[in-house]
């Protein structure tokens, strides 16, 4: 007994320290574009592990110009452009994955077997075609062409429909039977239960729209409808690269993020599990 317990005395101590070495390399960038930001020069060397002199001089740069850096504007854009693409997301994945879950038809498995395909397609390659079709609808360059691109998100679809199959269907039938439709079965019953489900994949799809630099980069171009992932990447010149500028336009990126993991961070394991429900 006393060998059993300095083994597992001894495990608890040993990943302790390795998850508190991977802690700190994780949290070590952000600490630095953080504290470089407050920096009046980032870019010295040898470096300031901790700012000397706090300074809010490149922040008043980020804010002070809004014709230059209209930061505020390309934040106002991305917040936008998330929530929307949250919200579409969540309307559209419940429905898609209630129906490949709990409805019979012929082709489900075929349709089911394309979203697992289209799941390890990259995003890359149908970025040109999606641009294409924004265009032709009349939207491109505009935040709607963000959002609705990135609502078609087969694992929102997938998510939603290996959740749907743990409902059991015992209880739709007898909603059924007490006189509820198909539309008050699914926003009175099925939605209450999916609300997990909800919660993770709500997560899910806000970070991953919020850093979906290259759908972005394509659909959009005037510089006031810029997110503020592409807003960052225009304040580099051609010659030279403000280092605190950056670093306080990252900084400000990252805050709806922090946010977000610190409030709902025990959604974040549920999202994972949700996946592994069986199909």
């Amino acid at each position: 007994m006393n060998v059993k317990r300095k083994e597992i005395s001894f495990y608890r101590v040993l990943s302790t320290i390795v998850l508190i070495v991977l802690a700190i390399l994780f949290l070590f960038p952000l600490y630095w574009i953080i504290t470089g930001s407050f920096k009046l020069n980032p870019e010295r060397v040898p470096p300031e592990w901790f700012p000397k002199t706090w300074s809010l001089v490149h922040w008043t740069r980020l804010f002070g110009n809004p014709t230059r850096q209209p930061a505020l504007r390309w934040f106002l854009n991305s917040l936008v452009i998330s929530l929307l693409s949250m919200v579409l997301t969540l309307i559209s994945s419940s429905m898609a994955g209630y129906v490949l879950a709990k409805k019979k038809f012929t082709g489900r498995r075929v349709i089911f077997i394309i979203l697992i395909l289209a799941m390890a397609l990259p995003k890359q390659v149908i970025l040109v075609p999606l641009m294409r079709l924004m265009n032709s609808l009349g939207i491109y360059n505009t935040l709607w062409a963000v959002i609705l691109g990135s609502v078609g998100w087969p694992f929102g679809v997938f998510l939603m429909k290996q959740f749907s199959q743990g409902i059991p269907t015992e209880l739709i039938e007898a909603a059924k039977i007490d006189g509820a439709g198909e539309i008050r079965v699914f926003l009175e019953l099925i939605c209450h239960l999916m609300q997990p489900a909800f919660a993770s994949l709500a997560i899910f799809t806000f970070i991953n729209t919020w850093n979906d630099y290259f759908l972005q980069l394509v659909m959009l171009t005037s510089r006031e409808r810029l997110t503020i992932a592409l807003g960052i990447a225009t304040m580099q010149a051609e010659m030279s690269i403000d280092y605190g500028l950056i670093m306080a336009g990252a900084a400000l990126s990252a805050i709806p993020m922090i946010l977000i993991f610190v409030a709902f961070q025990k959604y974040f394991t549920k999202g994972i599990t949700l996946g592994a429900l069986k199909g």
